[in-house]
């Protein structure tokens, strides 16, 4: 007999603890505990998520939120107003995402957009991508279905972190008010640190509102419910309260430390060393040099101080300003070639680099970036770093002059590489007065651009062929006053760049370079510069074609299906918007000039402008590939 109690009281231990477990486990499910804190005040009751995600914004130095509106997402930007923080609302979701990305690039304070639920989400897919690979700092808010609705089939309910797992740093879903400003203060620490890139926070639309008005839509009494009705009730109920409960407590908003990857003392030795032997040295600066910590002046000095002669690249063209004589702008491919060392500077070997093909296997080659995967992109099988360094190249480059005060450059090698540049830049000039044969000569067109623009001007470019063109003509003339999309080569930047920098730098020119093509994925944003006042310019090179596909698809495949445009007359849309359209079909430089000049001077008055410049062909691209 005592053996049978010892087996009942053995299979009792082994029951309860399991009861036990599983009680606690449903209670957690069905946020009893949580819902036991609920104590708002009436007060509090009237408070809503929105102003806790305003005040973590505010605190960390968030000026703009741009948005397009939707009912799941008003708490924030009412909050944002109250707060001070500016709300931009814009035409496409896609449009809120560059603009963040055009504010973290130009002021390094991380970006903000915030939009709506499902298809409001789902529509910035593109641009985050496009952050993703730009190493942009983007914070993207996004709406949600309410939390008790999920997977119930309510409005714009899809699984929207599933979707943007693979393009963002972190990804999260709120699932308590309390849990909004630790949440961002997270995401924010995270867009920043390491290798910046873009995070997504996605906010359920009863973790926004106030306590009052989810409670009159959820908690309605039935006086005349059943038993279940009543069960139903009462788990509603503790929903609710578990969702709102220390709601208000006060939180730590201040910013977290952000983490940034410095060199290392041996890191700067090891590469003055190979630099101090350098006979043919040549500098490549990327985009990701010009990020966080280090300020534009800084490295410039540095850049500077070391006298190496530079192909600037992304972001970092106009670093030297305009007519610097280290600068190097053409024929990159001869000069990495010759080079007895190469440095990589936030520079990827992918296929910007012909894959590291353009390297040859006798430089040196010294390779800094932040992220390891893009130190080492196509190595050892396409080219072979003497020395990668995964740290900031910013910072390596401000290190490595201070190491090498007394380095000099040889005179003959920088010579040689600025009467090549001096050479191809006679034969553009050559190119550009050629008459075309309908039509403006694109190039003559950029020129006169380059003539008119002011020398504080941000050139944001958007499209195909004629930025193509573009990219040789147009000179920066100091630090962050060039915004390309980046590695992804997305079109449709053109807008949403164009209001941030314009937001950044009011009181700088802003030129937007549009491809007939992709202007059409932006040009409704010249109703956010009206409705906002941002004047900004833009020159549109009209070919009525698609001509980076046209150039290639046409004599390899015989057809031009796909690639026809018209000759549109895009300065209506302009004017219809608000702003002022002109068009320019033909004429000489003096003519072009005073269209240019009437198209600024409708920006001193409050007006955006655009110019639709019919051009004709060109063969200045011929052979350049756009895949």
């Amino acid at each position: 007999m005592a053996a049978f109690y010892d087996f009942v009281l053995y299979i009792v231990a082994l029951i309860v603890p399991s009861l036990v477990a599983i009680v606690a486990v449903v209670v957690h499910k069905l946020g009893i505990i949580d819902a036991w804190f609920f104590n708002l005040t009436e007060e509090e009751k009237k408070r809503n998520g929105g102003d806790l995600v305003a005040a973590i914004l505010k605190e960390h130095g968030v000026k703009f939120v741009f948005t397009l509106c939707g009912g799941h997402i008003s708490p924030i930007l009412v909050g944002c107003e109250k707060l001070g923080i500016r709300v931009v609302d814009t035409r496409h979701e896609a449009t809120t995402v560059f603009a963040a990305d055009a504010v973290s690039r130009l002021s390094g304070v991380i970006g903000v957009a915030a939009v709506t639920a499902g298809p409001g989400v789902t529509n910035t897919v593109t641009a985050v991508k496009n952050a993703q690979m730009a190493q942009s700092p983007v914070l993207l808010l996004g709406g949600a279905a309410p939390t008790l609705l999920q997977g119930r089939g309510a409005l714009q309910d899809i699984d929207q972190l599933s979707i943007f797992k693979p393009l963002c740093k972190y990804c999260a879903s709120v699932r308590r008010v309390r849990d909004i400003i630790p949440t961002l203060r997270h995401a924010l620490f995270i867009a920043q640190s390491g290798t910046p890139g873009p995070v997504f926070v996605e906010l359920p639309v009863d973790v926004l509102y106030s306590y009052s008005a989810v409670a009159k839509e959820f908690l309605k009494e039935n006086p005349n419910a059943n038993f279940q009705q009543r069960i139903f009730q009462w788990y509603v109920t503790t929903q609710i309260n578990a969702l709102y409960a220390r709601a208000f407590e006060p939180r730590e908003l201040t910013p977290l430390p952000v983490i940034q990857m410095m060199p290392t003392t041996s890191d700067i030795t090891a590469a003055a060393d190979i630099l101090s032997k350098a006979k043919k040295p040549v500098l490549l600066i990327g985009s990701q040099t010009l990020l966080p910590p280090q300020p534009a002046d800084r490295i410039q000095q540095a850049v500077e101080s070391l006298g190496v002669p530079c192909f600037l690249a992304g972001m970092a063209r106009g670093l030297l300003g305009k007519n610097s004589k280290l600068h190097i702008r053409q024929r990159r491919r001869d000069a990495l070639k010759e080079a007895d060392v190469v440095i990589l500077a936030g520079t990827v070997c992918d296929f910007r680099l012909g894959y590291g093909r353009l390297l040859s296997r006798k430089s040196k080659i010294i390779a800094v970036n932040r992220d390891y995967d893009q130190l080492t992109k196509n190595s050892p099988s396409q080219w072979r770093a003497t020395l990668a360094i995964e740290a900031d190249a910013g910072s390596f480059l401000v290190s490595l002059a201070d190491a090498m005060s007394s380095y000099e450059c040889s005179g003959d090698w920088l010579k040689m590489l600025r009467d090549r540049d001096a050479e191809k830049e006679e034969a553009n000039r050559k190119k550009a007065d050629q008459p075309a044969t309908k039509y403006l000569n694109p190039l003559k067109l950029l020129y006169c651009v380059e003539e008119v623009m002011d020398s504080d001007s941000i050139i944001v470019v958007d499209g195909g062929d004629f930025v193509g063109s573009a990219a040789y003509i147009l000179r920066p003339h100091g630090p962050l006053s060039w915004l390309d999309p980046g590695a992804f080569g997305t079109l449709g930047v053109g807008g949403g760049f164009a209001l941030g920098a314009k937001l950044c730098r009011p009181k700088s020119e802003v030129w937007i370079i549009y491809g007939d093509g992709s202007l059409g994925y932006s040009v409704a944003e010249y109703d956010t510069f009206t409705r906002h006042k941002l004047p900004v310019i833009s020159v549109i090179g009209n070919d009525a074609a698609w001509t980076q596909i046209l150039r290639e698809q046409l004599p390899m495949l015989g057809s031009n299906v796909g690639c026809v445009l018209a000759h549109c007359e895009y300065e209506k849309v302009a004017d219809g918007f608000g702003g002022v359209g002109f068009s320019l079909q033909d004429g000489d430089e003096n003519d072009i000039r005073r269209v240019l000049e009437s198209a600024v001077a409708a920006t001193k008055e409050g007006k955006p402008s655009l110019i639709n410049a019919w051009i004709g062909k060109s063969d200045f691209r011929d052979g350049s590939i756009s895949m």
